[in-house]
This record gives C-alpha cells, structure tokens and sequence, in this order.
C-alpha cells in the first residue's frame, strides 16, 4: 500500500482502552500495515477493565490479552520496594513507576510468544513513561523494534478533540462519560492526578478530585485499631487473619481510606527535567510503609538501617527513572532480603483523621532489651565504661582544640565575644 511504512509486520501495544491508545491501534494498521496485538495488565484498576476486549476489538486489534498480574505485581514489585524503604522524593510511593517495568515485560513476553517484531506503548514524549517502558524493553529484547506514537513524524494527534475527530474517522468507539480535568493513574497500590487546576503548586487540590479517601475532617470521630503481622519483611495476617498480597491489600486500602490516609500532595523532579505536580493517593501502602519502618526499628541493628536508609534512596531513584531491570537494583534487593531475615512480628496501629499512630510493636528477634534500655542498675551495662568510650570518640575534637589553643587560634566553634563591641 503506498505510504505505508513496511518494517513492521506485527506490534504488541500496551492498551489501556483510554482514548489515546484506542486511536493507537488503527494509528499503527494505517502507518505500518501490520497485525496489532493489543494487551492489558489486570494491576487492579477495576471498573476501567469493563469491556476492554470488546473495545480493543472494535478498535481494529486483531488479537487482545488481559491478564491479572495483581499477585506479581504486589509480590515481585511493591513488597520488595516497599522492604527498601523506597521514596521518592520524601513522599512518593512509586504506584505507577513500579507498575511500567511488569507491563513491559509482560508485553516482551506477549510478543515473543506471538512472534510479533515491535511493541509500542502510548506515553508520551515529555513524561517518564516513556523512558520506563523503553529501558524494560531494552533490557528484555532489544532486538524488538519499538514504536512509540507520540514521538513519531507521523502522529499528528496532539489533544482530546484531534483523538475524537480521529476516532469517528476510523470507527473507534470512544467513552460516552464526561472527561475528566485530571489524568489519572489507577493500581492496586495507588491512585494518581494531575492537570488541571494542579498545574498551579499554589490551587489547593478540590476534594471532589479524591476518587478512594475521605477527607481527615470527614473520617470517623473514633480512631480504628488495626494490626499487620510480618515475616521476614512480608506482610501476611491483618488483624489475626492470614490474607494472600490482593485481599491483603485491597481491605488495607478500604481501612486505610476511609480514615483519609494516604494523600500526598508533591512537586515532583521528572527524569526528564522538568517538575511536575501531581497528587497521590497509596491508602493502604502508606500503611504498610510505616508498620514495616516499625517492625525494623526492633530487628535492625544500627549500622544496618542506616546504611539500608541511604540506599533506600538509590532505590526509589532506580525504581521511578525505570531501571527496575538493572543489575544494580537486583544487587540491591539481594542486600535488602538479608536485612528483613530477622523482620518477623507484628504492629498494631492506631488510625484517626489522616493519622497513623504507632500502639504497639512486637518481634521474636527483636534486639531491644528492657532490661538493657533500663537505667537502673544492670549487670550487662556499667556505665563507668561510657567515660572511656567518650574520651575515644571525642579524641579528634580534643586534639583539633589543643592545636588551635597552643597556635593563637580562637575556637571555631565558640561565639564570637561581643563585649567588645558595646558602647560606653
């Protein structure tokens, strides 16, 4: 066919049945002539699912995969990163960063097993999906031609009436439902925003924007007590009773957000360069993040955590800028997995109005000793021995002080003296 670009004979598409990617698939049938698979990940987004091979169908997709991949999603990504202590930037909980790396490895897989030669992905050129997507595919098959629309020559679809216009040319069905000033990003871990009156870091976040917290003014008047049981690192009882990683997670968001815990507001560095504001809603995770910080303040010895809090944030760095198949990540999750060994106990936490209260803390291996934390009189500890520890270990002041002393020089680090600056 003239004007077609024939490199391509099939391509695996990272479909989410949103507007964008449904004018995706005819996009690429109309510019490469080729067989499009489409494929979605079940990572727990819920009703967006409904009708989505329907959808794809209609679309021009010759072929459609949705598959759940909630377990390895929670099991393979988040408890690991979340054993890490993995933050971005002090606040975010990484949902859809984590997220991109299994969607892209599920799809190299797709693509093998169906033979095709490219896969595309619907993210943009200024966001850093795009960069998620590609380094996973680069690491997996890089023999795999990729195409990515938005940056492509021939995409000149570049707002939601373009898409549309697009979309009633080729037949696409598009949603019926009033769009949304927010985009959005919904997992089993998080719900994300931005656009729209978030563009200004200065517009507080309207509260109809929230889609799974209530407002700490408007959570209950009475605090929930609530407690998670831990071995080695990962979360396995809530409240006493053993839950597999999806109902486990999905009744700590329910908990969690109907005490309104979780919201984040960050203004956020890109990989590319540029900041960004968006808002962040990780119910359940949050919870999680802090009964297991608990649990590691009684089984990490000190130079253990921290150490382990200064790679925590080479972690989240890797985890956001899409490096998750990267031989410094899996070094790294070899290290973390020897320091959770001991993480085995349980928390019990206290929920009220945005708050996570910590009530109680209890490990097997725990090194804290009552008997040792005392300061009464104690067989273990004699404090007669803390003079000479302080005479080591202040020995490079003492010694750095003479000198100054014996040469003249004042102390630098006492004030200056000021009496001789008064008036008479």
């Amino acid at each position: 066919m003239a004007g077609k670009e024939q490199t391509v004979n099939k391509v695996v598409l990272a479909y989410s049945g949103g507007l964008d990617t449904s004018v995706i698939v005819p996009w690429l049938k109309e510019n490469f002539d080729c067989e499009v698979i489409c494929f979605c990940a079940d990572l727990g987004q819920g009703e967006e699912l409904a009708g989505l091979e329907e959808k794809a169908l209609a679309s021009g997709a010759d072929k459609v995969y949705i598959e759940d991949l909630r377990d390895e999603f929670l099991t393979d990504f988040i408890f690991p990163m979340m054993q890490a202590g993995a933050i971005y930037e002090r606040k975010y909980l990484l949902g859809t960063a984590a997220a991109r790396p299994l969607i892209a490895k599920r799809q190299v897989e797709i693509a093998e097993l169906e033979g095709a030669d490219a896969v595309a992905h619907g993210a943009t050129g200024k966001g850093n999906d795009q960069v998620r997507f590609e380094l996973t595919y680069k690491a997996l098959n890089p023999k795999l031609k990729v195409i990515a629309p938005w940056r492509h020559p021939k995409w000149h679809i570049r707002s939601r009436e373009d898409a549309l216009a697009y979309a009633r040319e080729h037949g696409v069905p598009v949603p019926h439902t009033e769009k949304s000033i927010y985009s959005r990003d919904a997992n089993l871990w998080h719900i994300s925003h931005e656009g729209g009156l978030l563009e200004n870091p200065w517009n507080e976040p309207e509260e109809k924007m929230y889609q799974w917290t209530v407002s700490p003014e408007a959570a209950p008047d009475e605090p929930e007590y609530i407690e998670i049981d831990f071995v080695e690192g990962v979360p396995k009882k809530l409240n006493g009773r053993a839950r597999g990683p999806v109902e486990l997670m999905k009744e700590l968001n329910e908990i969690a957000a109907r005490h309104g815990i979780g919201r984040v507001d960050l203004v956020e560095n890109r990989l590319v360069g540029m900041k960004s504001r968006g808002v962040y809603e990780t119910p359940g995770g949050t919870i999680l993040y802090a009964a297991h910080r608990e649990l590691e303040s009684l089984t990490l010895d000190r130079e253990t955590m921290h150490f382990k809090d200064m790679i925590a944030i080479k972690y989240a760095d890797l985890v956001y800028n899409g490096q998750w198949f990267t031989p410094l990540r899996a070094a790294l999750d070899a290290f973390v997995a020897k320091t959770q060994e001991n993480v085995t106990g349980t928390v019990r936490l206290k929920l009220y109005k945005g708050n996570i209260i910590i009530a109680g803390r209890k490990a097997p291996r725990s090194l804290y000793r009552e008997d040792y934390a005392s300061f009464g009189k104690m067989d273990v500890y004699d404090q007669s021995d803390a003079e000479g520890f302080i005479n080591l270990f202040g020995l490079p002041l003492k010694v750095e002080a003479l000198v100054d002393m014996e040469g003249g020089a004042p102390n630098k680090w006492r004030a200056p003296d000021y009496s001789k600056f008064k008036r008479d």
